[in-house]
């Protein structure tokens, strides 16, 4: 399920399967598009901006100053979107709706959560796991975020650690004094979703490896290990995200690498994810995209989108995924242009496959994915972002998830700007747009 690079093609990323059961249920939410609005301009956007939120409208609690200024230049004079507008974050440990609040704040702007896609939001869309009894694992609202995105059974760490005490023994003031009874009537774990990183490691480490090696009932003798081991969701890759200090932090990314290890270093297997969602996943960007074109329709903007605008402050996150989804946009209007690819079995690679869904999808309107890469957060212009012209890109350090191959062109933004206020004018000047 790893990234892989084909002859020939774009990388294949892993949940080929799950991203084909998700585009199923985009094309029934795209049967059903909301009431249309009156217009709110004579030129209807051909366009629409995905915008990150970390590192571009806010550094931790701190609104970036020209956040208000590019959102005076988004809204008509009675303060309404003149483009439509995504906010695209691989924040996971909250709700839509605070989320939407705080950008809210950063851009003065009133942003209601269906704008907002956190890095959990398309985990709606992965109902053939909504029955089953998910250990969730992070910080936040992680169950009532579950249950909102369709979840019915979900147990936590601390749910976990509760029922079997003997399991956390790291920290020595949590150890029980005494031998504690048997647990009895927990129910068995059929999957795991890793929401963020979590506040206690060393528990979550510890109690996620034994819920995979005895097959989702850590209180049993361990016999041999499973593998396959049971499904895992994991959403935002990013190792590494800018808060206030100057030097940026450890991100979710940074935890899944340390499962990883463990798992491989106990096992001698790769551990293996059913979906890797959040920025860089396409599926995250589809999911955007569907967003954009709906809030199109409802605003009655007859011009089908174009172009899709992502601006972000993280090469291995913001900008390698919108390149990678413009990769996958590029690839299925060439299989589109070539007769004769779907009634050639031969000519139509998996890859292939993916590609003709996500182009037919949505319209079949949008064309590219440009990334916009500011200056606000995670990237300074002295941060040696790998260049084409390095002469051997395996020398370059790839921070982006082992499961995503590493080339060098998807890491190089179309565009690198200031802050986000030069990034709206850049897209309004390449849109010709006033």
């Amino acid at each position: 399920m790893g990234a892989v690079v084909r002859e020939g093609g774009v990388p294949e990323v892993a949940g080929r399967m799950a991203l084909r059961g998700s585009l199923r249920a985009w094309r029934a939410l795209l049967r059903s598009p909301g009431p249309p609005a009156r217009g709110l301009c004579s030129r209807p956007p051909a366009f629409g901006f995905l915008f990150d939120v970390d590192g571009v409208l806010v550094r931790g609690s701190q609104p970036v100053p020209a956040a208000r200024r590019a959102f005076q230049r988004l809204v008509d004079s009675s303060g309404r979107l003149r483009v439509p507008v995504v906010f695209l974050t691989n924040a996971g440990n909250c709700l839509p709706a605070a989320k939407a609040r705080e950008v809210s704040r950063a851009v003065g702007l009133q942003v209601s959560p269906e704008q907002v896609i956190l890095s959990h939001s398309p985990l709606q869309l992965f109902r053939q796991f909504h029955q089953r009894c998910m250990l969730v694992a992070g910080q936040g609202p992680m169950e009532e975020n579950a249950y909102d995105l369709g979840f019915k059974h979900v147990v936590t760490i601390e749910a976990l650690r509760k029922a079997y005490p003997l399991l956390d023994m790291v920290d020595l003031s949590r150890r029980p004094k005494e031998l504690p009874p048997p647990t009895t009537g927990f129910p068995t774990i059929e999957g795991v979703i890793l929401f963020g990183e979590p506040v206690r490691w060393e528990t979550s480490l510890q109690l996620i490896t034994d819920v995979l090696l005895s097959n989702g009932n850590p209180g049993a003798e361990l016999q041999d290990v499973p593998y396959p081991h049971l499904p895992i969701l994991a959403c935002n890759m990013d190792l590494l995200w800018m808060a206030e200090a100057k030097m940026p932090r450890f991100g979710h990314g940074t935890f899944l690498l340390c499962l990883e290890s463990i798992y491989k270093k106990v096992t001698g297997r790769e551990l293996k994810y059913e979906a890797l969602i959040g920025k860089p996943s396409p599926v995250t960007y589809h999911y955007a995209q569907y967003l954009i074109q709906q809030q199109a329709e409802k605003q009655g903007w007859k011009a089908p989108i174009r172009h899709l605008y992502a601006v972000g402050d993280n090469p291995m996150s913001d900008i390698y995924g919108a390149n990678l989804y413009n990769s996958y946009l590029k690839s299925a209007q060439q299989s589109q242009a070539q007769a004769g690819l779907k009634r050639n079995p031969q000519a139509a690679s998996p890859q292939a496959e993916v590609s003709l869904e996500l182009r037919n999808d949505c319209s079949s309107s949008v064309e590219s994915c440009q990334s916009i890469l500011v200056c606000t957060g995670v990237y300074n212009r002295g941060s040696g972002v790998p260049k084409k012209t390095e002469a051997r890109p395996e020398e370059a350090v790839f921070h982006g998830h082992r499961d995503f191959c590493f080339d060098p062109s998807l890491l190089e933004a179309s565009y690198i700007v200031e802050d986000v206020d030069d990034a709206v004018q850049l897209a309004f000047q390449k849109e010709n747009w006033s």
